[in-house]
């Protein structure tokens, strides 16, 4: 029986640092990412991610690139020491630019310039304490969609990742996110908390950061996928290179549709996952929407030597 195997890439709010130091110091296909990702950004990222500051490390515009070259330095490793050869990839928001990479879509040089910029522009959009964004548990689409109506009152709320095992994320103007969040509540949320983020992404207050990503994006060379990759603002395979611009920008306002992602994947035969780059978030989602994928999680040696286990 042939393997189908997915790798996918995680989003920001996965940062920590330490990450990629141990692949760094014990593989140079690693280190020659973070150099790689450090000329193309002219500082060291690559110090940041080993040793923070932690505060530093989770703002947005560095955030962004810190996580994209630790998930490529860890995609590095894994394909030297494995033989793994991915039929899909798939990233969550920041990582769906790591799956292009993965795929060949874009150069890591030019990915990183994106990013950096990406999150810079994602940050400027809104002031800062103007946008909000919260999770709500165990209500369904349907339901957050009415709760957002029902909180706008003129302003913005909207779904911002749907990601899965009863999990949703909103965003839009803080008020209007904290009236959903009691109508989520009166409605019998599990749980529905206000997030510790920085900016509302993913909804329309970010037209302004999409609008200045169309501008960069626009001298960027795209190339043809060596893998298929999922995008986010459709849940399904994109197989044209001349999309790939347009549902980048798209991404920006528009809702992660993560769940469906996943739930594609496992339609088109997938049987396995490997979630590659800091933590373990898109793992645990996968286990909870998709139980019958397994995945494990590859950011440093000892987990690589995990991932063997899973590999065919």
């Amino acid at each position: 029986m042939s393997h189908l195997i997915a790798l996918l890439f995680p989003g920001q709010g996965s940062q920590t640092a330490g990450m990629g130091k141990a692949l760094a110091q014990q593989f140079p296909v690693a280190a020659q990412v973070f150099a790689e990702a450090d000329a193309a950004l002219g500082f060291s990222l690559s110090q940041l991610c080993f040793a923070g500051p932690d505060d530093d490390l989770k703002l947005t515009t560095n955030a962004q690139p810190a996580i994209m070259a630790t998930s490529i330095a860890a995609l590095r490793v894994l394909e030297q020491e494995t033989d793994v050869r991915p039929a899909y990839v798939a990233g969550h928001s920041l990582g769906e630019y790591s799956a292009l990479v993965a795929a060949g879509v874009l150069t890591l040089s030019d990915a990183m310039r994106i990013v950096r910029e990406r999150g810079r522009l994602m940050q400027d959009a809104v002031p800062v304490g103007v946008g909000a964004m919260a999770a709500l548990f165990n209500l369904s689409v349907e339901d957050v969609t009415a709760v957002c109506a029902e909180a706008a009152q003129g302003e913005i709320v909207s779904p911002a990742n749907l990601n899965g095992g009863g999990q949703i994320v909103i965003a839009g103007h803080a008020s209007a996110v904290r009236r959903a969040v009691a109508g989520a509540k009166a409605r019998g949320a599990k749980r529905a908390v206000e997030l510790a983020v920085s900016a509302p992404f993913h909804c329309a207050l970010m037209k302004p950061a999409a609008d200045g990503l169309a501008k960069i994006l626009a001298s960027v060379t795209v190339n043809a996928p060596k893998a298929q990759v999922i995008a986010n603002v459709t849940a399904d395979v994109n197989a044209d290179p001349q999309r790939v611009k347009e549902l980048l920008i798209q991404q920006v306002t528009a809702p992660v549709r993560w769940e469906e992602s996943m739930q594609k994947l496992h339609s088109l035969g997938c049987t396995a996952a490997i979630e590659v780059g800091p933590g373990k978030v898109l793992a645990g989602l996968l286990k909870r929407t998709v139980p019958e994928l397994a995945c494990v999680s590859v950011s440093d040696p000892t987990s690589l030597a995990e991932a063997r286990g899973v590999l065919p």
